[in-house]
This record gives structure tokens, C-alpha cells and sequence, in this order.
């Protein structure tokens, strides 16, 4: 996990597209917002490796977001449990339970189904969200901490040459 974090770090700090970032975020989010073992949760990993997606921001995020996702589970076992017993759409989703993909995909479970129903909403949010802190991280606050004496002493040091030849290693 601690390599995660130093990648993420330098990826911050280099050239590395804030879209990617926060596509790694974002997928990271969905994630760690849902229950692990689903299988969207596949088509998330699969669409991380095959997309230009950053994979130690998503790494990182997902830790992050599914220690948050327990505060919420409440929320979104209600969520679930109000878009599965509702009546206009009782036959759609015995449809899908019909089908044995989408048995696995456990859409029955209420939890399962509002974690989902929340990530997918709040998928474009979370995006934008964190590809703006992205950019103003690098604009104001990475060219402030390059400026103090504090990290200009820093750079000097052996030990900061020794944790920038760990973080360099490509992404």
C-alpha cells in the first residue's frame, strides 16, 4: 500500500494527464464503494487495465473510499431495498434474475443494488470533483511547496534522493 500512496504521489507531481487521475479515482470509487466480490466490480478492474486509466490512484481511492462506503452502507441498503420492491419494476428484475449472468452479478441483493445505483450516479461527480483538486493541487499548491526553504533543503538531502529513486520507478 505504501508503494501505491509514493506512486500516486508521483504521478501528482508529474506529467501524468489529470483525466487519468481522476479516472483512476473515480474507478477506484465504484470500487470501494460497492461490495467487492460483484461481478461489476470485474468490469471495473477489466476496464482499468484496458483503458489509459492511472492504476495507483485507483488503488489508492478504492482503500480510501471503501473505509467511507461503511458509513454509508445504511444509506444505501434503503436505497436498494426501496428501487428492488418497487412496483414498476418487479417484472425487470425477475427478468434479470432469470438470466444466469445477472444472478451472478447478485443485483437481488440490496445492498448490492443501491451501492451500485449510488456509484453510477455520483461516478461523474466524483470525476470532476478530483480532476479539479488534480489541477489546482498542481497549479497552487505543489508550485507553493516547491518555493519553501523547508523543501528546497529537502531536495538536498540523501534521503530525499533515495525516496525519489523509489517513486520514480514508472508507473
Amino acid at each position: 500500500m505504501l508503494d501505491s500512496v509514493l506512486k500516486l504521489l508521483r504521478v501528482l507531481n508529474g506529467d501524468v494527464s489529470p483525466n487519468q487521475i481522476a479516472a483512476g479515482i473515480s474507478f477506484g470509487f465504484i470500487l470501494g464503494l460497492t461490495p467487492f466480490w460483484s461481478l461489476h466490480n470485474l468490469i471495473v478492474i477489466l476496464l482499468i487495465c484496458l483503458l489509459r486509466v492511472n492504476a495507483a490512484s485507483a488503488i489508492v481511492s478504492f482503500a480510501g473510499f471503501s473505509v467511507i462506503a461503511y458509513l454509508f452502507d445504511p444509506l444505501m441498503e434503503r436505497l436498494g431495498y426501496a428501487i428492488l420492491t418497487g412496483d414498476s419494476l418487479s417484472s425487470l428484475w425477475t427478468g434479470w434474475y432469470q438470466i444466469d449472468l445477472l444472478r451472478l452479478a447478485h443485483f437481488n441483493n440490496t445492498l448490492v443494488m443501491g451501492s451500485v445505483v449510488l456509484a453510477i450516479v455520483l461516478w461523474p461527480v466524483v470525476f470532476l470533483v478530483s480532476r479539479f483538486i488534480v489541477i489546482n493541487y498542481r497549479e497552487r499548491i505543489l508550485a507553493w511547496v516547491q518555493k519553501t526553504r523547508f523543501m528546497q533543503a529537502l531536495k538536498a538531502s540523501r534521503w530525499y534522493q533515495r525516496i525519489y529513486g523509489v517513486m520514480s520507478v514508472e508507473v
